[in-house]
């Protein structure tokens, strides 16, 4: 089983062992560091030089590791024997340090990667970021690289370190304090001001990493690494582009469930962009769409170099807030109001006080309080009377968090309401956070504070933002754990599926690449969107008769292969109430559309005159340069550039994700019914969210869609017009923009007979089979969960919703999880009979495989079959080997094994079996 499969509190022995163990045979970035040897290419004696820093600092640290300098030009360096090569360095090296120009760098990576060299930090500028000649180097170093399995960070880097056991691998001077925050950062100049501001805060560091240019490591492959490592509690990132965007998305996902990952990305202004993507040589993208990437994997976006340091902080110190009601309590009416309006500006929520709060505080508090929220114990309160109206706030069940504010007057002491509040640091499990504003006054309080674990702040307002974050980092983590609820309205099959690929394919193959209005509606009726009845007329009369059928009043528009915006070349005649009135829109549609370019005019469609009884709306997609396909939804209509009332959100969704992409805008108030109107059925809107999103990544020709207006009322959801616009038919397939996300692997679903004539499903899992996985867990003995387990968790640990959450949303690049499903025939119910599991290791051309068969289905053959189908998967994904871990006792499975091939060895932890499989 993978790390994500238990909480740390629940893992089975079965769990943790087999986190050690693909922590310790996999290829990690341990090489950077916790290296054994170092080498320093470039190494100098010249003072000033990057070569000359660097190997003093590796000196002097307290970094114990061989230090080797290697320079073609000196035999002794600062004490130190030097060689000529790398190659002719006496032991293989675990990380090598290059300070050479630029042009040198391509040949000594090559020479590392002959030399076994594990790791590489490239400190040299000249590259992508001097255009194109730099950007070649950086293909001769790609090159070199893929000839071995070494790592590289950089180029253009200040270096990385390990302040844990000294490591400083870097041209920066004074390392920093050792800590729990892994900084992350592509600006080396802000690295070295943070480095220098830490020692004045006492911030200490778990690692430092300078990314440079990211060309081989990335941020995903660091997340991934500090995740893991024990001494990180946070990570932080300054981020100026994102690389690999699904290799981020993936991992941080992945890691954001046990440690907060915090991030500041530059380039917001497109000014900004445009220097940070001169800086980095990388494209920044855009920013509403990497708001949309950071909700979707749970990181917390701030927008000041302080924020970052602050909600690491407050993040460590104080549980999340589960919802956005802040109580401000205060000694002085200003600062109060300062709090709410910060609060207010960022989207928080001032609580409102219950009434059974305001009569428990008019009981003890001055006559002239303030009867409201803030609630001000003016400025007289003593220790005693802020810890009292603290208790009453903590407790009312309409607040999710409280803020403290004090300020320095006559008859408040600091020090003693931060003795009196030192109790309430984690006691109610809402944060407490707390502004005492001053100087040397305050200055004992706060201390009393920060021991406690009680976050402090020098303003209000900065405290007030802090609360929004931590609700902000809540909501975004709810979309990684909360489970959806069943789609609502048809599934769509592989049948459907096809119909619209032949579709597209059709069109691609002839050139074209817009799909004319009745294709565009075809591909979305087919994914189980309502459209409007639509029919295609080559002439007049046709329009005429179709007309009549459809009944009056009707629609036309110009039916066409090449034009995009109807309206802009006169092609749509709106409310044709009889057939006189047909005959001319046709006439006037054909003479307009031709005087705007020829054979443009194929014939016009024809549809009824809906009436726009409800809501316009916009649903569509398009390419983002980094994340790919894009989903967009807000309030359409002819206005919608106007309004600009919309939500981003990467495909693909499920009702947990279309309802929180609907939150994002303002729309959705009024969806939900207002001065007396109807609420529309939301969970309908979501379902159709939801296939559209697949629809997306299902179809990669597909370059945009835009339904506008999608209408939506009471009574039903309708897409009233359509436009598929498909890449350019010379773009090869295997260059089509991917999703940053890896869809549903439908490719995995397929039917079986099992030995008893039932037929069932076995398809990959999904976040909605959560109630059925705790079904699937009551079903099985005891004994097949020791079996499994290597050790009896009890049911309730099985079923955690904070367990299964992570086993049924899967990361389908990390993992393949089959379910095998029974739908009774009469019933339509669903039941789970057993589940597999593919896990990938990291690193590595290798995935760990288990099964588990529930206790009524065993002896059906289900376990072979799955044990077959998880192979084929392996091979699918280009795996090159898969193993099993068992128990010696667990003779069903061993049987299972020999009989598929695999080869058994002992376990290198715990008295266990291996089983290897070479695909």
């Amino acid at each position: 089983m993978s790390r994500r499969n238990m909480d740390q509190t629940s893992r089975t022995t079965a769990e943790s062992k087999l986190e050690r163990a693909v922590a310790e045979s996999s290829p990690s970035l341990d090489a950077f560091f916790l290296p054994k040897s170092v080498a320093v290419v470039g190494a100098t004696e010249r003072p000033g030089t990057v070569g000359q820093t660097v190997l003093r600092n590796l000196l002097e640290s307290k970094f114990r590791s061989k230090t080797y300098p290697v320079n073609p030009n000196h035999a002794e360096l600062l004490g130190l024997k030097t060689y000529e090569t790398i190659a002719d360095v006496p032991e293989t090296v675990d990380l090598a340090i290059v300070a050479t120009r630029a042009s040198t760098v391509p040949q000594i990576i090559g020479e590392c990667v002959d030399a076994g060299v594990k790791s590489a930090v490239v400190l040299s500028a000249g590259f992508r970021e001097r255009g194109q000649d730099g950007a070649a180097l950086e293909t001769k170093i790609l090159e070199q690289l893929r000839r071995g399995t070494m790592r590289l960070i950089g180029p253009n880097c200040l270096g990385i370190m390990n302040p844990t056991i000294g490591l400083n691998a870097t041209f920066a001077n004074d390392p920093p304090r050792a800590g729990n925050v892994a900084f992350l950062s592509q600006s080396g100049a802000l690295l070295t001001a943070i480095l220098d501001w830490s020692k004045r805060e006492h911030v200490g560091f778990s690692g430092i990493v300078s990314t440079g240019s990211l060309l081989d490591v990335g941020w995903g492959d660091l997340i991934d690494y500090f995740g893991n490592d024990p001494n990180t509690h946070s990570i932080l990132l300054y981020m100026e582009s994102i690389g690999n965007a699904r290799s981020f998305l993936s991992a941080a996902r992945e890691v954001a469930l046990s440690k907060p990952i915090i991030v500041i990305k530059a380039g917001r202004s497109e000014a900004a962009s445009r220097a940070a993507a001169s800086h980095t040589g990388a494209l920044t993208g855009s920013d509403e769409v990497l708001d949309a990437a950071f909700r979707r994997c749970g990181v917390l976006r701030v927008y000041n170099i302080g924020d970052l340091f602050y909600m690491a902080e407050v993040l460590s110190k104080q549980p999340r807030p589960k919802g956005p009601r802040l109580t401000i309590l205060t000694n002085a009416g200003g600062p109060g109001v300062l709090a709410t309006d910060a609060l207010v500006a960022s989207d928080g929520q001032l609580a409102s006080l219950s009434d059974q709060t305001l009569c428990a505080l008019d009981g003890f508090l001055p006559q002239h309080w303030s009867h409201n929220n803030p609630i001000d114990v003016l400025g007289d309160a003593d220790a005693e009377r802020y810890a009292k109206a603290l208790e009453v706030a903590m407790n009312d069940l309409n607040s999710d968090g409280l803020l403290a504010i004090l300020a320095p007057q006559g008859m408040t002491d600091p020090t003693q309401v931060a003795e009196q509040l030192r109790p309430y640091a984690k006691s109610t499990g809402k944060p407490l956070l707390t502004s005492w504003m001053g100087g040397a006054s305050i200055a004992r309080g706060e201390a009393i504070l920060n021991a406690a674990g009680i976050p402090t702040f020098s303003f209000p307002d900065t405290a007030a933002r802090a609360f929004n974050y931590m609700w902000r980092y809540t909501y975004n983590l709810r979309g990684l754990y909360e489970t959806p609820a069943p789609c609502e309205g048809p599934e769509i099959d592989i049948v459907a599926r096809r119909k619209v690929a032949a579709i597209i394919e059709a069109a691609h193959k002839r050139g074209r690449v817009l799909l004319t209005e009745l294709e565009s509606k075809q591909v979305l009726s087919l994914y189980g969107i309502p459209t409007v009845d639509t029919r295609m007329a080559r002439d007049e009369e046709e329009a005429v008769n179709c007309a009549s059928v459809i009944g009056y009043p009707v629609v036309l528009k110009v039916f066409s292969e090449t034009i995009t915006h109807k309206t802009d070349v006169g092609g749509v005649k709106l409310n044709l109430g009889d057939q006189d009135a047909v005959r001319s829109a046709y006439r006037a549609i054909k003479a307009s559309v031709e005087g705007h370019g020829g054979g443009a005019f194929l014939g016009v469609t024809v549809q009824p005159m809906v009436r726009l009884e409800g809501y316009e709306l916009i649903l569509g997609s398009c390419i983002d340069p980094q994340f790919g396909p894009v989903l967009i939804f807000g309030s359409g209509g002819q206005l919608v550039e106007v309004y600009r009332d919309r939500a981003l959100a990467l495909p693909p969704l499920n009702t947990t994700l279309a309802q929180r992409m609907m939150e994002q805008t303002r729309v959705l108030t009024a969806l939900k019914g207002v001065r007396g109107r109807k609420p529309v059925d939301i969970a309908a809107l979501e379902g159709l969210l939801v296939r559209f999103s697949h629809l997306v990544v299902e179809q990669p020709r597909i370059a945009e869609i835009d339904i506008n207006p999608l209408l939506a009322s009471p009574e039903r959801l309708l897409a009233l017009d359509a436009r598929v616009v498909l890449h350019l038919p010379s773009l090869p397939a295997q260059q089509l923009p991917k999703p940053a996300i890896r869809p549903y692997p439908a490719q995995y679903v397929s039917q079986w007979v099992i030995k008893s004539g039932t037929e069932v499903t076995v398809r990959p899992i999904r976040p909605e089979d959560e109630p059925l996985m705790v079904s699937f867990h009551k079903t099985l003995s005891d004994r097949s969960v020791y079996l499994r387990y290597f050790s009896s968790p009890s049911l309730s640990t099985r079923v955690a919703h904070e367990r299964l959450a992570r086993l049924c949303f899967v990361d389908y690049d990390r993992e393949i999880a089959l379910v095998v499903d029974k739908q009774e025939p009469v019933s339509g119910r669903h039941s789970l009979l057993g589940i597999a599991r593919l896990i990938k290791l990291r690193d590595r051309n290798h995935a760990e495989v288990a099964v588990l068969v529930s206790d009524q289905s065993q002896g059906q053959g289900l376990g072979t079959k799955l044990f077959h189908k998880l192979i084929q998967i392996a091979k699918d994904e280009g795996l090159g080997r898969v193993s099993a871990e068992m128990l010696p006792d667990n003779f069903a499975m061993r049987r299972i094994a020999d009989k598929l091939g695999f080869r058994t060895a002992p376990a290198p932890i715990f008295s266990s079996l291996t089983a290897f499989l070479d695909l």
